[in-house]
């Protein structure tokens, strides 16, 4: 793919057909293909795509910065990214929703595991729920342009398999996309060929939140999550998550896992107050509104799986104060004071 020095400013479709935002949508692409120091293109839900998905392979051969607008929280996009093999630094996102227009940085998190291998260049990710006013979203980027050297980081070593240059080019042309993007109960068709999506529904990991504490491994009980070779949590099978139970999201202590799709916005993805839900553990597993609801959700699924509901005897970590202990416990608590 050749080098460019224009800013690279990709578009996440919605997943549905809803006038107003396929408005929205197309006055920012039709905007964007004017300004000579931007390059749009237009890809199916992020969310949505797969690994081996001709969208996901153009963002992986993206080199240098990047500006994702989709219809998620900032922090789902960066995460979704990063989960795909598209990594990068966060860059400043000056507009922001009204759930998060008062929210501040989080403060860094010592005990967070962060992100690997993170090569020198920004990932803006701008959510197009933020403003219904085109001209937000373009004045936007223009600060982004303003502020950004853009020198071309050479990222080809980033790049995993080989896509080929007619799947690449396929997102290079938005107006295409607009013309012919769309489809029957949501999914939408790829311009030039019949590649589709679905919806999806899986939990993605907030590596700068998440402390690798291991309660999502423990408390799920459909086999989605895993860990790398470095013993680090993954979402490692995630067509095996349930579509619509967000359980393991609320047992997380440091509320690292979301669900970008979820209606509740703590668990979509939203920074800041609107995430006080979450508790610390210890108030958590003495019997908080979160983990009763938890429970419940994970029951419903069991039961849906054809299998015995197990409330609370299994997965659930108890800490000291809370409830009754047993050796596992002593050992558990053990091993964690050792910090291996």
């Amino acid at each position: 793919m050749p080098a460019s020095k224009k800013l690279t400013v990709v578009i996440s479709q919605h997943q549905g057909r809803h006038p107003a935002k396929r408005k929205l949508e197309e006055d920012l692409a039709v905007a964007l293909m004017m300004d000579p120091n931007v390059e749009v293109s237009l890809i199916p839900n992020l969310y949505d795509l797969t690994a081996d998905h001709s969208g996901t392979l153009f963002l992986k051969a993206i080199r240098g910065d990047l500006v994702v607008l989709g219809w998620l929280y900032p922090r789902a996009i960066q995460w979704i990214l990063d989960r795909n093999g598209i990594k990068g630094r966060a860059g400043t996102v000056l507009l922001r929703g009204e759930d998060e227009d008062d929210a501040e940085e989080p403060d860094d998190r010592p005990d967070a595991i962060g992100g690997l291998d993170i090569p020198n260049r920004l990932l803006y990710s701008i959510d197009l729920k933020a403003s219904t006013d085109a001209q937000d979203f373009l004045d936007e980027i223009q600060r982004i342009v303003d502020e950004t050297s853009q020198q071309t980081v050479d990222l080809m070593s980033w790049i995993q398999g080989d896509p080929k240059q007619e799947q690449l080019e396929r997102y290079l042309n938005p107006k295409a996309i607009l013309e012919s993007a769309g489809g029957n109960n949501g999914s939408v068709a790829d311009a030039e060929n019949d590649e589709k999506v679905r919806r999806r529904w899986y939990p993605v990991i907030d590596y700068d939140r998440c402390t690798n504490c291991m309660e999502c491994i423990d408390f799920c009980l459909f086999g989605v999550y895993g860990v790398d070779f470095l013993d680090r949590i993954l979402v490692e099978n995630q067509d095996s998550c349930k579509k619509g139970c967000p359980a393991c999201s609320r047992v997380c202590p440091e509320n690292a896992i979301v669900f970008p799709q979820h209606k509740e916005p703590a668990i979509a993805g939203a920074d800041g107050e609107v995430g006080s839900l979450k508790i610390d553990l210890s108030q958590l597993f003495g019997g908080g509104d979160a983990l009763g609801l938890a429970v419940k959700e994970r029951d419903i699924e069991l039961v849906r799986d054809g299998r015995d509901a197990v409330g609370t005897t299994v997965g659930l970590r108890q800490k000291s104060g809370c409830g009754e202990r047993d050796e596992l416990d002593d050992l558990i608590d053990g091993l964690d004071d050792l910090d291996l």
